[in-house]
Order: C-alpha cells, then sequence, then structure tokens
C-alpha cells in the first residue's frame, strides 16, 4: 500500500519547481540580453558575465569533445531519481534532509535542461576579487551546493538530535 504522497519528502518537491523556475528564467534573461563573455558589473566583486560550460563544475572535462554531455546528463537524472526515490521514502516532516534533496533535484534538473537543450550550461555570477575571478556559475550550481552542504550537516546531527526534533514535532 502506497503512503499519501503529502506525508513523504515528496511534499517538498515545491522546492524543486521554486529552483527550476529561477534558474531557467536567469538563464533566459541572460541569454536574451547577453552575448557570450559580455560582463556587467553590478557591485563591487560581483559581475553578470555570460559564460558558456560544456562541463561539469569549475569546467570539469570541457574539453572533452563532447560525450561528456550525455555523460553528465545521464548523472544528472540519475541522480535526480535516486534522491526522489529517498524523498518517497522519508517522512514529510525531515525538513533539513527533504530541502537538501529538492535543492540539488532542482539545480541538477536546471543544468540538464540547458544540456539538453544548448548543449552546454549557461553561467554568469561572476564574484572576483582585483583580477582573481571564481569560476562562474548560476542558480542551479547554488542550489546544488547549497543542498550538498544540507546533506553534510543533516549527517552531521546524531540520530538521537533527530529524534528527538521529530518528536517535538509531531
Amino acid at each position: 500500500m502506497s503512503k499519501p504522497i503529502c506525508s513523504t519528502g515528496l511534499r517538498w518537491l515545491w522546492l524543486v519547481v521554486v529552483v527550476l523556475i529561477l534558474d531557467l528564467g536567469s538563464k533566459h534573461l541572460v541569454l536574451q540580453h547577453f552575448t557570450l563573455y559580455e560582463s556587467t558589473p553590478l557591485i563591487p566583486y560581483f559581475n553578470l558575465t555570460y559564460a558558456q560550460n560544456l562541463g561539469a563544475a569549475f569546467s570539469f572535462l570541457a574539453d572533452k569533445g563532447g560525450w561528456q554531455r550525455w555523460f553528465f546528463a545521464l548523472v544528472a537524472i540519475a541522480i535526480t531519481v535516486v534522491l526522489l526515490t529517498m524523498m518517497y521514502r522519508s517522512n514529510a516532516r525531515q525538513k533539513l534532509g527533504n530541502i537538501a534533496y529538492a535543492l540539488v533535484i532542482g539545480g541538477a534538473l536546471g543544468n540538464l535542461f540547458d544540456r539538453l537543450v544548448h548543449g552546454f550550461v549557461v553561467d554568469f555570477i561572476d564574484f572576483y576579487v582585483g583580477e582573481w575571478h571564481f569560476p562562474t556559475f548560476n542558480i542551479a550550481d547554488s542550489a546544488i551546493c547549497i543542498g550538498a552542504a544540507l546533506i553534510i550537516i543533516e549527517s552531521l546531527i546524531s540520530p538521537d538530535d533527530k529524534d528527538k526534533k521529530a518528536a517535538t514535532k509531531a
């Protein structure tokens, strides 16, 4: 017998939709208003700079001839399926874990969309200090990193702490 979705972690799928709207909307604006490598300063240490990433984080494998597009697409699909399964199996009250999974799924799907539609990931967030620039990234990348950090934080919370929090919220 299946559980009602509202009692599972899938209750947090709305966050996936929010991440996708913010990510795809911002990328659409960049594609409409910027030419490749065009940069607009917003505040000190922060530019909007349109870049294309053929690889993964920090342009990992970007120069490998195209096969990486499909490899990273398959990785995104696999991660999404695994995390959706984990969300379904978890209780809706396990907020930290479900929020983390939703952020990673939203980010993975945002970058997957780019890979499938454009053949590259649209990046535009450019932080810098002096002449040093952090690798350009996007909202999907941010969601994935925040989600991964939350997964690590949740793993560090002792099971006793989790049980106490769940008991007090019940």
